[in-house]
């Protein structure tokens, strides 16, 4: 490297954009810290943005005012029964600092939290889960307030936003879908389309924040207040390291190189590698060809701190978190995917099949256990990709993947072929390629189920999440109902990933870890960099993000508590 490279010196490196980097940069700041975050892309967000933004933290005061009686031992009994045994003691900190967490950003930041109304956990038959009060959820966030920032906010993925980029959260899809079914829908409905109008005349879409945006742009707001630099197309080159300590990296900033060095120390939160389907594939089985999460998360911090001694964390129960997707080629790019979540396979009136014509699993699990499910049956029968098959009544109450409830105009997701549609069960079957006989005997099986209310298979709405995601008026089981109005369709789902589980070794305060077990002195991780303390399980909703800003606190904590050191830096 020449020695003409600018050089800059801080307390505290970030690198990354995300919830993760954005938290521990924050909270560096915060503390009195000289910190400065890095993103390679030109918006921050990362996967956070097109997310949910829920965090899983159990025990929180936001969800003692909600009414909740959540209990840290319920949790710690529930994450023993999903995962196994904790091989560190990550995951009992973790539980122990969430609401202080939680807390401290409401108190110090526009980082603020409410707890769902009710939100069961995803394995909800296990000893100590809840139907609520661990899932928290960031409060909406008006785009205006960030001036010319706004456009800093990664908006997110297409499949999410309607009529010119307006965010749809899950509390819009009723007035969008029924706006008449009752005063108040209507009011909402016109709320929101008078805000959109007002919004597109002035921004490039909406406004009005939720979910993953509205997180990510409460921290872009809270790190401008305290005056945190944040350097975009600004991408992680090297670690520098002087007698075995971290002392500042090699940033390449609009393509040129820059020397930052630091006094206390780096902190890795690139995102994982779950936005790359080649490094996905390096470590999945069979191969993906999509990946939901933010393309930008590649592997870099793994790749780099490797360089100097990291261990990775490996031995997960699976190496990502899955979601199912539908593949949306018309919109930009034309290789979309829509993330089947929680709004369409719980409901009544649609059963997944494999090759065989034959249900595999119950359609209302998580995303996590859905894939799960299409892994385990195609290691026998061909289920890549599987097909949710519904009738004419099911998509117009409930929709479909991208197919939003009440829509009546599906030629064009006909003549896509994202959607395919016959007037027979056995027609159906012919052209998705399925055996026709085990699909019309699935079909007659699962109707039966529905009259009943019991699905003897699967359990389908045997348990509180899927009754959650499934249509309570629906009886006597909110999430069965008869597929037995002509025209029949269906659509094919992929196992796609929101992230990465295994990552680098770290410890409960994000310091790297060598795979003999010692802190690399001066580089610490957050975020889907660090190996999850989840295992490749997915417990509920927000233990992705939850983790990454608690353990981002936890290494900014860390830094501040480091003693400063020289930071000329090393080649």
């Amino acid at each position: 490297m020449s020695d003409d490279v600018g050089r800059v010196e801080v307390d505290a490196l970030v690198v990354g954009a995300g919830a993760a980097g954005m938290t521990a940069a924050l909270v560096a700041a915060l503390e009195g810290l000289d910190a400065l975050l890095c993103e390679k892309s030109s918006q921050v967000g990362g996967t956070t943005a097109s997310s949910m933004g829920t965090i899983w933290v159990p025990g929180t005061r936001q969800s003692r005012e909600a009414g909740f009686a959540d209990e840290i031992a319920d949790a710690r009994r529930y994450l023993d029964a999903v995962i196994g045994p904790a091989l560190d003691n990550r995951r009992e900190i973790y539980l122990a600092t969430g609401p202080e967490v939680v807390d401290y950003l409401e108190r110090r930041s526009e980082v603020k939290f409410t707890a769902y109304a009710r939100h069961p956990d995803y394995l909800a038959n296990r000893p100590g889960a809840t139907t609520g009060g661990r899932p928290l959820s960031p409060l909406p966030f008006d785009g205006r307030r960030l001036g010319a920032d706004f456009d800093l906010v990664r908006p997110p993925i297409g499949e999410f936003m309607a009529l010119g980029g307006m965010m749809i959260g899950r509390d819009d899809i009723e007035p969008l879908s029924r706006p008449f079914s009752s005063p108040a829908t209507f009011r909402a409905l016109l709320s929101l389309l008078w805000r959109q109008a007002a919004d597109r005349l002035r921004y490039r879409r909406g406004t009005r924040l939720v979910m993953g945006n509205a997180l990510i742009a409460r921290l872009l707001a809270s790190l401008r207040r305290n005056g945190v630099p944040i350097w975009a197309n600004a991408k992680l080159q090297e670690l520098t390291v002087a007698n075995g300590r971290v002392t500042g990296a090699v940033i390449a900033v609009d393509g040129k190189l820059r020397r930052v060095n630091v006094r206390r120390g780096v902190v890795l939160a690139t995102g994982g590698f779950g936005g790359s389907v080649e490094r996905l594939n390096d470590h999945v089985r069979p191969p993906l060809a999509h990946a939901v999460a933010f393309a930008g998360a590649a592997g870099d911090g793994a790749r780099v701190a490797q360089t100097v001694g990291a261990a990775l964390e490996t031995d997960h129960a699976a190496p990502a978190f899955w979601t199912p997707v539908s593949e949306t080629p018309w919109l930009d790019g034309g290789c979309g995917v829509f993330p089947h979540l929680s709004l369409d396979r719980a409901k009544p009136g649609l059963i997944a099949v494999n090759a065989a014509g034959r249900r595999f699993v119950d359609e209302a699990f998580s995303y996590h256990e859905f894939v799960n499910g299409m892994h385990r049956s195609h290691a026998t029968v061909p289920t890549i990709p599987a097909w949710l098959v519904c009738d004419r009544d099911f998509i117009g109450k409930y929709g479909l993947g991208r197919i939003p409830p009440g829509w009546r105009n599906w030629r064009a997701f006909i003549a896509s072929g994202y959607l395919i549609e016959a007037q027979s069960i056995d027609a159906l079957a012919q052209k998705i390629k399925v055996d026709a006989a085990g699909l019309h005997d699935s079909v007659g099986r699962h109707n039966r189920f529905a009259e009943t209310g019991e699905d003897q298979d699967f359990g389908k709405g045997s348990t509180e999440f899927d009754r959650h995601n499934g249509d309570p008026r629906q009886r006597p089981n909110p999430c069965l109902g008869r597929i037995a109005t002509p025209p029949y369709y269906a659509m094919a789902v992929y196992p796609s990933t929101l992230g990465s589980s295994i990552g680098l070794k770290a410890d409960a305060d994000g310091r790297v870890l060598t795979a003999a077990g010692e802190p690399i002195p001066g580089l610490f991780v957050c975020g889907a960099d660090m190996a999850s303390i989840m295992r490749g399980h997915y417990p509920g909703p927000g233990i992705t993000i939850g983790p990454a800003m608690v353990f981002a606190y936890r290494a900014a904590m860390a830094l501040r508590a480091t003693a400063t050191a020289p930071a000329s830096g090393a080649e």
